[in-house]
């Protein structure tokens, strides 16, 4: 019997799946330490594009930037995720699925004017704290302070990538 991409597998899984954290998650908490120990001050799980129910993790409104803190399996990790071997059709299909979703959302919040950061689960907290809070500042900065925010911003991709 072939598998149906489109069935979910066995029930077993389905409340395994059930009981994954969807907000609050370590990594996302170990990150909103390190920014809030650099004195940053931030909203979480905001639905920063008015038509549509997609949240982000945490957002800084004034800077506009959006912090999406990604799992390694479930936002399929370019590094680390292992895609399983028992119904493996229907979970490349899933995992497919959030790694377009995570592209989509990212193009529509950056043609809407915000800077979307990615932290990986296995990245440093501290060293993304640094990050995050090196792009806020710049983005508050050129903002308060040049006419065209976007040419501060260009000067901050090249120092510390996009």
């Amino acid at each position: 019997m072939t598998s149906d991409p489109l069935t979910p597998p066995s029930p077993g899984r389905r409340s395994a799946m059930r009981q994954q954290r969807v907000k609050d998650t370590e990594p996302e908490m170990l990150l909103r330490r390190a920014l809030t120990a650099r004195g940053l001050r931030y909203r979480l799980h905001r639905r920063l594009l008015k038509d549509s129910r997609r949240t982000t993790d945490i957002a800084f409104g004034p800077a506009r930037v959006a912090v999406d803190v990604r799992g390694c399996f479930w936002h399929g990790c370019p590094e680390h995720c292992r895609r399983g071997s028992a119904n493996s059709e229907w979970w490349n299909a899933k995992l497919e699925a959030n790694i377009a979703r995570d592209e989509d959302t990212e193009r529509r919040l950056t043609e809407a004017g915000w800077l979307v950061l990615v932290v990986w689960e296995h990245d440093d907290p501290k060293l993304a704290a640094d990050r995050v809070a090196a792009a806020v500042r710049a983005r508050t900065l050129a903002a308060a302070s040049s006419p065209n925010p976007e040419k501060e911003l260009e000067k901050w991709r090249r120092l510390w990538g996009s």
